[in-house]
């Protein structure tokens, strides 16, 4: 039996899998086998009669793995399930808390608070307090309350050192009280109460500790402080624990993932045992050239280099767009072809850094009838923030629409209370009008004065809109909303400003397709919002961000908008250790694709509404020109990353130029500085080619590049 388990292992594996019970860290590379590793290890201790299951406890990050991991081992090994302690961080925190609600000060049957329940409470407590929440927002306490806990501190614990701090200290400390009297815990309490539970029970601690001889931990790289503190309170001093992780792959510093447990945990148990995984069964050789050499520009790494025996494989193809729509219709058009030649289309990734890139695939691949499916998120349209926004639109196109109005009449919070609307809801039923027409009527009372101030937003927004360009329009409604102000003020809302961002290049879009008018966009927008994306069961084009894309592989893979201030983020340019995450998550996302990658780029980006000229990423001039192939003719590569490119050799003497710009003529670029003229092709409107001094050769549409002639 011991000898079948470890048969279809490769050495590194199995030296893994029977490591002697002494703590040991498995650096395992992307695509090499870490789940069949782990799960393996569990049941060859259990086959070699080293531990019973009730002396294993493996720790991973979602119920999806832990139940694969569950899954595996029931097929290995003929054992009863419930003796297991396999689980999440918060599952088993919460198995452990059951058993001792007594010792942890809870009620046997306590309640879990999911977000939106938490998020309710803490509306309560700042009801309570009398504490303006359009100062001190729902959303931002509960960010703040959570992260103190994520890092183990209590309401008690924290100092005084402004108004700001006192408030939210204030509201911390009656949350805790709160959720104590009620007998509840959120997410981030699990975990917290299960430390504090062990940390100051010796002798529960030394029961754990006796009883799990075994523990074994998946994802390590991903452990924030206080798991990994939890994780040390479990490990005594005949116990072994056996971590699992990539550090190249640690890309959750946003959710307070600490790749820096894995230096400390070889420190703090002296672990003498470091395997590293790192032959991939996935993709082809030219794939994983790339990904070491760009995850080779990070420092303080523990050190792997992936490799396989598998071929060398396709080159990794490179299109460098004049603008996003360009690289769009490139991506739509190779998606139709690979799946002409047979690769199923749920076997095909179109990756982006930032959610708002979606917005231009999604149109696309909508326009050309290809079925996608947008994995892990909404399509754009039906973002939360973007159908405020819409909402708001409506509103000012025709103030009737009662539900726009009722989406967003408090939303940002303006102080209109549930009973404030169902009041708005009833006048306007007996009268047989809108509910604007009651809201503009007043006699509400009280609430009257809210109402009376959202109906003078409206009209303001509809005033200062007035025969405005569509993008120019959308960009004042964001302001005078206070949509912009509400996400700029939410600790997670980046992406939704960024998408609210992407709404202004839409309308700036539409108006280039189509007629500059509210009414038209809005029914765009209702028309892409459709139920056109692909059901569960069909195969369709799958759509996400790099971050949903980590676990996942495909055959053909493309990563769009490679360019400096998108991949990297831009709020990552100054950051050195922000910087390497965003390198480990470009590492990622080449590691997705087993077969094909495409690496895109455009010289040109609608952001915001504007026209945004940016050099191609870092990364890109990171990757070894050998395993390149640029796919469009004329298009040099940048002096941020050099590659070979096809060469061109025109067949025909070219046209003298319509537009002026002579070969050999210096020229003056707004973004990329000053350059030379190497080549032209078409009339007045058609393209130029310029060596610029700092950006190397690019070539830029002559109707929009805008470049002034330099005398020498």
């Amino acid at each position: 039996m011991n000898a079948s388990l470890t048969a279809n292992l490769n050495p590194q594996q199995a030296a893994a899998v029977e490591l002697p019970a002494e703590h040991a860290l498995i650096l395992a590379g992307a695509g090499s086998g870490k789940t069949r590793v782990l799960t393996t290890r569990m049941a060859w201790l259990l086959s070699t009669g080293q531990v019973s299951p009730a002396g294993i406890l493996a720790v991973t990050f979602t119920n999806k793995a832990a139940k694969e991991m569950l899954a595996r081992m029931t097929a290995m090994l003929p054992l009863n399930p419930r003796g297991l302690w396999i689980g999440t961080f918060h599952g088993l925190c919460n198995r452990m808390l059951r058993l001792h609600h007594r010792d942890a000060g809870l009620p046997e049957q306590f309640a879990i608070l999911d977000s939106q329940d938490q998020l309710s409470a803490i509306k309560r407590v700042l009801k309570l307090l009398n504490i303006d929440d359009e100062r001190y927002p729902a959303k931002s306490c509960q960010h703040f309350i959570n992260g103190n806990k994520e890092a183990g501190i209590r309401s008690a614990a924290l100092q005084i050192w402004d108004e700001h701090s006192r408030v939210m200290k204030a509201v911390y400390e009656e949350y805790e009280r709160q959720c104590q009297r009620e007998g509840v815990v959120d997410f981030a309490e699990l975990l917290l109460r299960c430390y504090e539970l062990l940390n100051g029970n010796a002798s529960l601690r030394a029961h754990y500790q006796q009883r799990f001889r075994h523990v074994l931990v998946d994802e390590f790289q991903d452990t924030n402080t206080l798991q990994y503190a939890w994780l040390k309170l479990l490990v005594g001093p005949e116990s072994a624990m056996f971590a699992v992780g990539d550090d190249d792959q640690s890309i959750y510093a946003f959710r307070g993932a600490n790749v820096g447990n894995m230096h400390d945990f070889q420190r703090d148990f002296a672990v003498k045992h470091v395997i590293r995984l790192e032959q991939n069964y996935r993709s082809h050789s030219n794939i994983l050239t790339a990904a070491n050499a760009v995850i080779s520009c990070n420092r303080n790494r523990l050190g792997k280099q992936l490799w396989t025996d598998s071929e060398d494989g396709e080159l990794l193809r490179v299109f460098e767009g004049l603008s996003d729509f360009d690289e769009c219709e490139f991506v739509v058009g190779e998606v139709q072809a690979l799946i002409r030649d047979g690769v199923p289309a749920n076997d095909i990734a179109i990756l982006y850094r930032s959610n708002a890139q979606s917005r231009v695939l999604e149109h696309g691949l909508f326009t050309a009838g290809v079925p996608y499916r947008v994995y892990g998120g909404l399509r754009f349209f039906e973002r939360q923030e973007i159908k405020h926004a819409l909402a708001y639109l409506r509103l000012i196109a025709s103030p009737e629409d009662d539900n726009a109005l009722l989406r967003v009449i408090n939303f940002p919070t303006r102080g209109i209370g549930a009973r404030t609307v169902d009041t708005l809801q009833e006048n306007a039923r007996l009268a047989g009008t809108s509910l604007w027409q009651v809201a503009c009527s007043g006699g509400l009372g009280r609430s009257g004065a809210a109402v009376g101030k959202f109906v003078q937003l409206v009209e303001v927004m509809r005033t200062q809109t007035q025969g405005l360009p569509l993008p120019e329009v959308v960009a004042i409604m964001l302001e005078l909303s206070g949509l912009t102000a509400h996400y700029r003020a939410d600790k997670d809302g980046e992406d939704r400003l960024e998408n609210l961002g992407e709404l202004v290049t839409a309308a700036a879009a539409f108006i280039a397709e189509d007629e500059n008018t509210i009414v038209a966009f809005l029914s765009h927008a209702s028309l892409e919002a459709g139920d056109h994306q692909a059901n569960a069961q069909q195969d369709a084009i799958q759509l996400m961000t790099v971050h949903a894309a980590k676990g996942l592989e495909f055959h053909s893979v493309f990563l769009t908008g490679l360019e400096e201030g998108l991949f990297p983020h831009e709020n990552s340019m100054s950051d050195p250790k922000a910087l390497e995450e965003e390198r480990r998550l470009m590492y990622v996302a080449i590691t997705r694709a087993r077969r094909r990658l495409y690496l895109s780029l455009a010289q040109s980006r609608m952001l915001h509404g504007q026209t945004r000229y940016a050099p191609g990423s870092r990364f890109l001039g990171e990757i070894p020109p050998e395993v390149l192939r640029y796919l469009n003719r004329g298009y040099a590569p940048q002096t941020a990353y050099i590659s070979k490119q096809e060469t061109h050799t025109p067949s025909t003497p070219k046209a003298a130029p319509e537009h002026g710009l002579a070969i050999g003529m210096t020229v003056q670029h707004h973004r990329f500085g000053v350059g030379v003229v190497t080549d032209y092709e078409g009339g007045a409107n058609g393209n130029v080619q310029v060596n610029f001094a700092e950006h190397g050769s690019k070539w830029l549409a002559v109707a929009y590049a805008k470049l002034q002639a330099v005398s020498n």
